[in-house]
């Protein structure tokens, strides 16, 4: 399960979205730095075709699509945020376009505090190299293959202290390996949160999206929605929640845009595997085999790869089931190299 880390500076409106994604209630309140320490919760998102399939396979347990969110104190509070966003492997990073700043009362510019967040980025990764650069160069001195490292950490100090993410560039392999000890997060891909108020247009959610795509770097993505609309309607009931969705026009809400725009960062496709014990959604990176696929379910699925039998879940259901999928010929068998789509259902063949 990918582990993201939602942050932001004070009253952006981060732990209601936290609430909104995790059914959780973690405290909330106008005033700012209500949150001293994380906020953990699991985020899930109901997959219709999935619980389709369960149905149809009579499945006894379902495991639907699901994230680790871990809500982090506000930047600029003190405390440990920025030390616990480098354990994520994606970020959500919450800007405010829904009320007055708290601390000038002027008009919120989420662009501008997109930008405020970033430097925050810069500088703390900046601090960390600015520390290990001396002693890296000095290790080198004595051992010629740290060079390559000591340089690339070198660069990299440089390139923040100007400001510049180091996801703003590529890096070879001695560098990422040097990198690594330190978990700079302006290498951890974004997803941006526009918060905004619940009664805005289309038309202004569009032009502050376009503002705040303009102003953070180029494969990050960008999402506008209400925190607090989406966390009173988490409070609903299924059904009550899609009538509501659907009447709003907001697709299937906040749970199922994170959790797009996170795979989407993180190259991230989702496969599945039916059952009548369990119908389950598994994340994986794109471009994945099918024996990378089978690993992921069970070692011993892959210890035994025979082959894959393969079918799309949208064929699945409209076929009503995989028994019925198979005796329509819309499986395919395919080997161990396969390429694995989003979308796909599996049935690993094995043996021990």
């Amino acid at each position: 399960m990918a582990r993201v880390g939602l942050f932001g500076f004070a009253n952006s409106g981060k732990t209601t979205l936290f609430n909104a994604l995790t059914g959780l209630t973690a405290a909330t309140a106008p005033h700012p730095f209500t949150t001293s320490s994380p906020n953990v919760g699991v985020g899930r998102v109901a997959d219709s075709r999935l619980q389709e399939a369960a149905v149809l396979e009579g499945s006894a347990k379902v495991t639907h699509p699901s994230l680790e969110l871990v809500d982090l104190p506000a930047l600029g509070g003190g405390g440990e945020a920025m030390s616990r966003l480098r354990e994520a492997d994606a970020l959500t990073a919450v800007v405010q376009a829904h009320s007055l700043r708290w601390d000038s009362g002027a008009p919120p510019d989420p662009a501008a505090e997109a930008e405020e967040l970033l430097l925050e980025l810069c500088l703390a990764d900046h601090e960390v190299f600015r520390r290990r650069a001396p002693r890296l160069a000095k290790e080198a001195t004595a051992n010629p293959d740290l060079k390559p490292a000591a340089r690339a950490v070198e660069e990299a100090a440089a390139l923040l202290s100007d400001g510049v993410l180091l996801r703003n560039r590529e890096w070879n392999e001695s560098g990422m390996k040097a990198f690594r000890d330190m978990s700079p997060v302006t290498l951890t891909p974004c997803v941006w949160v526009v918060n905004v108020d619940e009664n805005s247009a289309s038309a202004d959610r569009d032009g502050l999206r376009s503002r705040v795509e303009a102003a953070v770097p180029e494969g990050d993505l960008v999402v506008t929605l209400s925190a607090r609309l989406e966390e009173e309607v988490a409070r609903l009931g299924a059904e009550e929640r899609e009538e509501l969705y659907e009447g709003l026009g907001l697709g299937a809400g906040a749970p199922d845009a994170i959790m797009f725009a996170v795979y989407r960062v993180l190259g991230l496709i989702t496969f599945y595997t039916l059952g009548p014990k369990e119908s389950r959604a598994w994340a994986l990176p794109a471009g994945s085999s099918a024996l990378q696929a089978a690993a992921k379910v069970h070692s011993d699925l892959a210890r035994g790869f025979i082959r894959a039998e393969v079918c799309g879940l949208d064929e699945v259901v409209g076929a009503g089931g995989w028994d019925a999928a198979k005796a329509a010929g819309l499986l395919r068998v395919e080997g161990k190299t396969y390429r694995v789509a989003d979308g796909d259902a599996l049935l690993i063949r094995f043996s021990v």
